[in-house]
């Protein structure tokens, strides 16, 4: 188990090392440190510890604990969790790069996007960590629950969720757009 948290860990360093190299600011530009960001259209969004998209990432969690499960099932939960992380770290990476920014800001929700900061990369990634184990302990019954009640409070509240996001990214539809757009 040490090993693999040592190894977990790297990752996570390793995805912070990336991220200051691409130029992504450590900390929130406005000088302080939020718990929760609940503006989604603000530049303080994707820059604090968390914020509507958090619930995402425990989905993400949930999600990599059910793919590393089925592919290998025999592996140990901690190997499992350090692919979940590597998978996790590279989507955080690969999501504060220009094309990915540049993408998201093309969605109605994200026009001043400007990627995550440091800060909050990381606690998605840690968001992601607390879904993995969450889902490993509940029930599958429970986790689909449980990822649908975000997915819905979520897209309530804020009209975006994960579903939505995916899709908007990989192919943008016009009546979301609009829908996103009539907050």
């Amino acid at each position: 188990m040490r090993r693999w948290m040592i190894i977990g860990a790297g990752i996570i360093l390793f995805q912070i090392a990336v991220l200051f190299v691409m130029g992504q600011p450590a900390l929130c530009e406005c000088g302080y440190i939020k718990f929760w960001e609940g503006t989604v259209l603000s530049e303080g969004n994707s820059q604090h510890l968390s914020d509507w998209y958090t619930p995402s990432h425990v989905i993400h969690g949930f999600l990599f604990y059910l793919l590393f499960w089925f592919l290998f099932p025999r592996a140990s939960v901690w190997l499992r969790l350090v692919l979940a992380i590597g998978l996790e770290a590279s989507w955080e990476i690969l999501e504060n790069t220009p094309w990915v920014i540049d993408r998201y800001r093309e969605q109605a929700l994200a026009q001043g996007y400007v990627g995550d900061s440091v800060l909050n990369s990381t606690m998605d990634t840690l968001a992601m960590v607390a879904g993995f184990f969450i889902a490993r302990r509940i029930p599958i019954v429970v986790s689909v629950i449980a990822v649908l009640l975000m997915e819905v409070f979520v897209g309530a509240m804020i009209r975006d969720n994960l579903l939505l996001n995916v899709v908007q990214l990989l192919y943008p539809l016009e009546f979301v757009s609009e829908w996103q757009s009539a907050q």
